[in-house]
């Protein structure tokens, strides 16, 4: 693909028309990662943290923001979402919180919006949660790691991963 497709010839801004695309099954995997104090690690590994169960409440947070991204992302297709999985992983040598994300659909345009969005806003709910004992929490890497499905078929991210 040489240009985008967010813009008409004439420059101007528009949905992309998908409506003669084929439906098929379309799958996106993100990853990102929240870097942290090791003392606010444990606190969230303990399950310690005086707001509760941190991973879960992101997990939640993560799964409805992949739902609202359209509402979002000005240009997005509302999407039906078949499936969310996010997994939050402690990386405690590193002193943070892996997060990936899965998202499918069975249509016409791909999910990695969704799945995008889905690992941020987990990763900002985890910093929510957790400012009052660490402000000095990063958030990094956000990144698509693989999509298939679609004309364009399978795409995998060939660097490895950013670290911290």
């Amino acid at each position: 693909m040489t240009h985008f497709t967010h813009f008409n010839q004439s420059g101007e801004a528009h949905m992309v028309d998908v409506g003669e695309k084929e439906i098929s099954q379309r799958t996106a995997i993100a990853e990102g990662f929240i870097e942290m104090q090791p003392e606010t690690l444990t606190l969230i590994t303990q399950g310690n943290h005086k707001k509760g169960d941190v991973l879960g409440i992101a997990r939640i947070a993560g799964i409805m923001a992949s739902k609202k991204t359209a509402e979002l992302i000005p240009l997005c297709h509302p999407l039906p979402i078949t499936h969310v999985e996010i997994n939050l992983t402690e990386e405690m040598d590193k002193h943070r919180i892996h997060c990936q994300t899965t998202v499918k659909t069975n249509g016409q345009t791909g999910v990695e919006m969704e799945a995008l969005n889905a690992t941020q806003v987990a990763l900002l709910t985890i910093y929510d949660m957790c400012k009052a004992v660490d402000r000095g929490m990063v958030i990094q890497s956000v990144q698509l790691v693989e999509k298939e499905g679609g004309k364009s078929g399978h795409w995998q991210r060939t660097a490895p991963t950013l670290s911290c």
